[in-house]
């Protein structure tokens, strides 16, 4: 079957560390933290207090007051995130067809914090069964891609991908095969995420599995290293343009890079815990390579999950060491949730464009925080520690893992 070929016409970005595309890059090369006390709420009876927060974010300055009432946080950070997205694709809206134009989003948990109050405010009511007459649109994880859909009109393939952190990733890659086949000629894809709240800090706390490291938060998140202690929550969202090759040539659109390939795959092992020997990890990984047709020499960077997990790093390196042998020694590896914190649904979408802005630009973010080494992991392993590195990125891989054994990977590669 022919596959048309899909490339990156358009980037949105909003996140802990900038809430623009440029801004995020810039926070990348920098090797900025995220991190600090939790502003959403009043966290000082929980383990976890601090979280990478979107900064500077006021809804009132994208939307009206009783628009803004009727959306959580993750549905207004997919707005804001898309609609940069569109703007820096350049689409003349009269001028496509939108019935050719999908929109496939991703999130881990949806509205959360709009599930939470409002349970929260029924508990107070002495039972009365009072509830926002937007409780429901406003919760459900669909509803981000079917806003987008609405204010731009468009009218092709529209869902909503669940798969705990590899939700976006998901998303990105379904709607790569979209293109691929036929179905349509653009997507907007991505994924948002606003876990920063009561519920989830405190969900994550009972699981032991957020960093309690509340004396310095800003080294909270430290992939790789010996003393690592858990993950740090992160908000926000990232989207993508994706256009058949001929689309966008058709219309003399800007190109970021070509979406290679993608891989899937599950660990069948463990609702939380990673397998130990990290089988789901490589066979994702060998899926994308095998999808995107690339071999594993061709591959010069990877953006881990890397979620500073004690487990779950490690596991994730012996997968890199199973799937590449000795090239893994010839790459750059990095994890950028040592700035962002874990975005959970967005995290896919938020690190498939910083491998995407790597391969424009020809540098790989750090990993920062790193301090001691860990006997568990491989010292000759190029992580990328605490400073940028400029090198010529030809093919660049993403990978996210989500709770359940979901486990998702996307191949870029620089446009010839």
């Amino acid at each position: 079957m022919h596959r048309r070929r899909v490339v990156v016409t358009g980037i949105g970005a909003l996140t802990p560390i900038g809430n623009t595309k440029n801004a995020f890059w810039g926070g990348l090369l920098s090797g900025t933290s995220g991190a600090a006390p939790i502003t959403h709420f009043d966290a000082s009876m929980f383990k976890t207090q601090f979280a990478c927060e979107i900064k500077n974010f006021d809804a009132r300055e994208h939307f009206d007051r009783k628009e803004a009432r009727k959306m959580d946080r993750f549905t207004q950070y997919a707005m804001v995130a898309s609609d940069e997205a569109v703007n820096d694709a350049g689409l003349e809206l009269e001028k496509i067809d939108k019935s050719r134009v999908g929109v496939i989003w991703g999130s881990g948990v949806g509205g959360l914090e709009t599930f939470q109050n409002e349970v929260l405010n029924f508990a107070d009511g002495n039972g009365a069964p009072r509830f926002n007459p937007f409780f429901i649109p406003k919760m459900i994880a669909d509803i981000a891609p079917g806003m987008i859909s609405i204010k731009y009109g468009f009218r092709g393939p529209n869902f909503a991908t669940v798969s705990a952190c590899a939700s976006s990733a998901n998303a990105i890659i379904d709607a790569l095969n979209y293109i691929r086949l036929g179905y349509s000629d653009i997507m907007v894809t991505g994924g948002s995420e606003a876990g920063v709240a009561k519920a989830s800090i405190g969900g994550f706390n009972a699981m032991h599995a957020l960093s309690v490291r509340n004396d310095d938060p800003k080294t909270a998140s430290r992939p790789f290293d010996k003393d690592r202690d858990g993950f740090v929550m992160g908000e926000g969202a990232g989207a993508l343009i994706l256009e058949s090759l001929e689309h966008a040539q058709s219309r003399g659109a800007n190109i970021y890079a070509e979406v290679a390939g993608g891989g899937l795959s599950a660990d069948a092992h463990h609702i939380t815990a990673p397998h130990p020997e990290g089988l789901g990890a490589t066979s994702v990984m060998e899926n994308c390579i095998a999808d995107a047709g690339v071999g594993i020499t061709d591959v010069d960077a990877i953006n881990m999950h890397g979620t500073s997990t004690p487990l779950g790093d490690v596991a994730e390196t012996k997968a890199l060491k199973d799937v590449f042998g000795k090239h893994l020694y010839d790459m750059n590896i990095n994890s950028t949730k040592s700035m962002t914190g874990h975005l959970l649904g967005a995290a896919g979408a938020v690190e498939a464009i910083s491998s995407v802005l790597s391969i424009k630009h020809g540098i790989v973010p750090p990993t920062i925080n790193h301090q001691t080494a860990d006997e568990n992991i491989d010292p000759k392993i190029n992580f990328t520690f605490n400073t940028a590195q400029k090198r010529d990125v030809s093919v660049a891989m993403s990978n996210t893992f989500g709770f359940g054994g979901h486990n998702a990977c996307i191949m870029f590669k620089k446009m010839e």
